[in-house]
């Protein structure tokens, strides 16, 4: 940041002014505003970018990025404010400038018909621009979060549908990973149509049984006990295609 050419301008501007002998001087707002004019001044002389979007114009136009205002009415607003004579492109492009920014509202696809039809209504009626920008960014902020919720309800279920076919697969006797029966502790899975139970410890580690259905009352073999259920997994995958006694 040290090395920006802007901070070289500020940095020369402010040396100047505090060269001053007298602190009533440099502590008067008159001057204050005198020196922050010319810093403005300078920085504007030296910016060869978007020369045409200054004060009123810039802050308008990014409060309205994400609110699927069409570029039209926005070009329309702007060059009733003061500055060059704006096109649709210098509009359109310099919107996707700012979407494109770091930590942007990028327009979601989802809101875009119900916030045209927001502003159509209240262009209608004769709402400025600038009130419905605000009323947009309201509406969009509920929208965002009612869709939140429902793909969190939406996720829950798929969860909750997946646990249920999980315990199906389980209780039909098909081979199937870990898997839990309800809210209960233990874990089964099966492979090569042999059916094994995981059961936590006291000491956070998992017993491993050879049990003949996926039940908690059923001793079992104790086969060993692992720290993980990844550990217990790879003892399976070897047992289970091995030779075993009756039990």
């Amino acid at each position: 940041m040290t090395n920006d050419d802007r901070v070289s301008v500020v940095r020369a501007i402010l040396g100047e002014y505090v060269k001053s002998p007298s602190l009533r001087h440099l502590r008067d707002p008159y001057s204050l505003t005198r020196v922050a004019t010319d810093i403005v001044k300078r920085l504007d002389r030296q910016s060869r970018t978007w020369q045409k979007w200054q004060g009123e114009r810039e802050t308008l136009l990014k409060s309205a990025v994400g609110c699927w205002i069409p570029v039209q009415d926005l070009r329309d607003y702007l060059n009733d404010l003061p500055g060059p004579n704006l096109t649709m492109t210098d509009v359109a492009q310099r919107l996707r400038a700012f979407e494109e920014e770091p930590y942007a509202s990028y327009p979601n696809d989802e809101l875009k018909d119900g916030c045209l039809a927001l502003f159509a209504k209240e262009k209608a009626e004769g709402t400025e621009l600038p009130a419905i920008i605000g009323l947009l960014s309201e509406h969009i902020e509920h929208e965002e979060e009612r869709l939140r919720l429902e793909r969190t309800e939406q996720y829950k279920h798929m969860r909750e549908q997946e646990r249920l076919a999980a315990e199906q697969r389980l209780l039909s006797g098909a081979d199937c990973k870990w898997t839990q029966l309800g809210r209960a502790p233990q874990w089964y899975c099966r492979t090569n149509g042999r059916t094994y139970r995981l059961t936590p410890t006291s000491d956070k580690r998992w017993d491993l049984h050879r049990v003949n259905a996926p039940t908690a009352d059923e001793k079992g073999q104790h086969i060993g006990r692992y720290g993980g259920r990844g550990d217990a997994t790879k003892v399976v995958a070897q047992i289970a295609y091995q030779a075993e006694p009756r039990f």
